[in-house]
């Protein structure tokens, strides 16, 4: 499954990249104007952001990515003038109603989710959206489980963990933003990477099998962020 995903997001980014070649080099034999082409349209860039997250988590969450392209739609419908200008009127009430909304359901979520038998202490559950983040894991039963960092930054550091059951599974992904992970030097990283426009590193050394503790299988996406793992 990895390996499908991934050759998903080398298309997926080597088509943009041809598009935007393509439209680069007509601008540069003055068939269109790339400048005013991207003033007009640049919530386009949110819409393939959407979809690059989605094909990236094989539609599996899909909060992120119908974000972008929801916001991404709005505003081509505003600058194609499909939409009326004052419908923007209505926007940001709407906005701020909706955020009103969130915060009311989410406590709800989150209690439901403390209590289900499915989630061990030693699982990871966190998001770094529009801001920074630094989080120390020290549990001794780590499970694995999800980080993502949305516009924001995210340092991770499980140099003092340890792994349940010799091995675990980690999500990661980053849109427009950055995240650094740190592991023991006795785990082993198995990455699995799906980057779009992006960058994901795995810097640890390799462990001899002698003095291997324990195998970290990581599942990146990036999208127009990096992701770096060492030890």
């Amino acid at each position: 499954m990895s390996e499908i995903k991934s050759h998903q997001g080398r298309i997926f980014g080597g088509l943009v990249l041809i598009v935007v070649g393509g439209l680069l080099l007509l601008d540069q034999m003055d068939r269109l104007d790339f400048g005013e082409l991207i003033h007009r349209y640049w919530p386009a860039i949110f819409i393939l952001i959407g979809l690059a997250i989605l094909i990236g988590n094989n539609f599996r969450q899909v909060g992120s990515g119908v974000f972008f392209i929801l916001f991404g739609t709005f505003f081509l419908l505003m600058r194609l003038e499909i939409l009326d200008h004052t419908v923007w009127h209505y926007f940001w009430p709407l906005l701020i109603i909706g955020l009103g909304l969130w915060l009311l359901l989410r406590p709800a979520r989150s209690s439901a989710r403390k209590q289900a038998p499915d989630l061990p202490a030693g699982d990871l559950r966190i998001s770094a959206v529009l801001t920074g983040i630094d989080r120390r894991i020290e549990a001794q039963d780590f499970r694995g489980g999800r980080a993502e960092a949305i516009l924001g930054a995210l340092d991770l550091d499980l140099t003092r963990a340890g792994l349940a059951g010799g091995q675990a599974t980690l999500e990661l992904s980053v849109v427009l933003g950055g995240m650094d992970v740190r592991v023991p030097r006795d785990w082993q990283v198995v990455l699995h990477a799906t980057p779009v426009l992006a960058g994901i590193d795995d810097r640890t050394k390799p462990v001899p099998e002698a003095e291997r503790k324990g195998v970290l299988h990581v599942k990146a996406s990036a999208v127009f962020g990096g992701i770096e793992i060492k030890n």
